[in-house]
């Protein structure tokens, strides 16, 4: 019985808190390919956030999931899908960066990464990206965890919120979200549209590195536009086969995981995605991640990997669709 409350409190909280109790309930054959996923990927995701989000998800649901045979079978029986806002959504791409690199700064290597000054406490507005930069104010002070070649390496790996760094003497540097400004974002994309430097439909990463890559002593500046400055943390513990941490704490899974916006999407909820466009998808992921420019109940980011090939693709992604959140039925319902 116990567990029956609790699985309705949590339930209940999430109605009243993300605004469940306005969503449209669907059944399982309204989501389109449902049938044809590979359910077992996606259950083996969502218990990775089963085992951290304790004080959320029922303990009777996790244990249930974790003795499931039939993937599928468990989904069906124990989630019910519910459309959360109004269509169409937003998808996005986000990957882990894979940059070359220097522990030491070096005559190719002069734009620091930095670990969270001592005197920020990660809470409250700290000073903007162009104050940071252009003030040099963590400048000296031991808190470069590396040097990449550019600002833009660096500036896109703040984008990313983690990164793999291949230093020159071998190692690779696994680092982590540590903490940020607390600035809002402001779209680096949408400012070179504004300004005409741009037509809205090349926007990307790959266009934007290419627009400043043209001259770069004279544009970099246009990177100040977005106020918003990370901060990193060294990885040591972080496996090579895992993706980079997410905001549950635990390693995202291509294609699996997703960031959202949790005032509309509970974190650790299984979230139907169909994702339209030229690469479309259709399949079950997992939230496990958040985003700042993640904003509203139609809206996710979706990791597509680490390196090269999957920032190609995840670069080029910005396409409509429709994103389904599965929540626990209660007890007999």
């Amino acid at each position: 019985m116990r567990s029956v409350r609790q699985a309705f409190l949590w339930l209940f909280v999430l109605m009243m808190g993300s605004g469940v109790a306005l969503a449209r309930e669907l059944t399982f054959n309204d989501l389109e390919g449902w049938a044809g996923d590979d359910h077992a990927s996606a259950l083996a995701v969502w218990l990775e956030s089963c085992d951290v989000n304790k004080s959320q998800q029922p303990r009777a649901l996790c244990a249930a999931g974790r003795e499931a045979t039939e993937p599928r079978v468990f989904f069906e029986t124990h989630f019910r899908p519910r459309l959360i806002g109004a269509p169409p959504a937003l998808f996005t791409g986000y990957y882990e960066p894979e940059l070359t690199g220097s522990a030491q700064r070096t005559p190719r290597f002069t734009w620091p990464v930095y670990a969270k000054p001592p005197e920020f406490n990660g809470r409250s507005k700290w000073h903007s990206r162009s104050e940071i930069e252009t003030r040099g104010l963590l400048r000296g002070r031991g808190l470069e965890l590396a040097w990449l070649e550019n600002p833009v390496d660096a500036f896109f790996l703040q984008v990313q919120g983690s990164g793999r760094i291949r230093l020159t003497d071998g190692r690779v540097l696994r680092l982590g979200f540590a903490a940020k400004n607390n600035h809002p974002y402001h779209s680096i994309g949408k400012e070179l549209v504004r300004r005409g430097h741009l037509p809205e439909h090349r926007v990307s990463a790959q266009a934007i590195r290419a627009w400043i890559g043209q001259d770069p002593a004279s544009r970099v500046s246009i990177l100040h536009h977005n106020p918003s400055f990370v901060f990193f943390r060294k990885l040591p513990d972080l496996s090579a086969d895992k993706g980079p941490i997410g905001a549950m704490g635990i390693s995202v899974s291509a294609l699996r995981s997703i960031a959202v916006d949790p005032d509309h999407v509970p974190m650790g909820s299984p979230v139907w995605v169909e994702k339209d466009g030229k690469s479309p998808l259709r399949r079950l992921m997992v939230a496990q991640d958040v985003g700042t420019a993640i904003k509203g109940a139609q809206r996710a980011d979706i990791f597509y990997g680490t390196g090269a090939k999957a920032g190609s693709e995840a670069g080029r992604i910005r396409d409509a669709g429709r994103m389904v959140v599965l929540l626990p039925r209660l007890s007999g319902g």
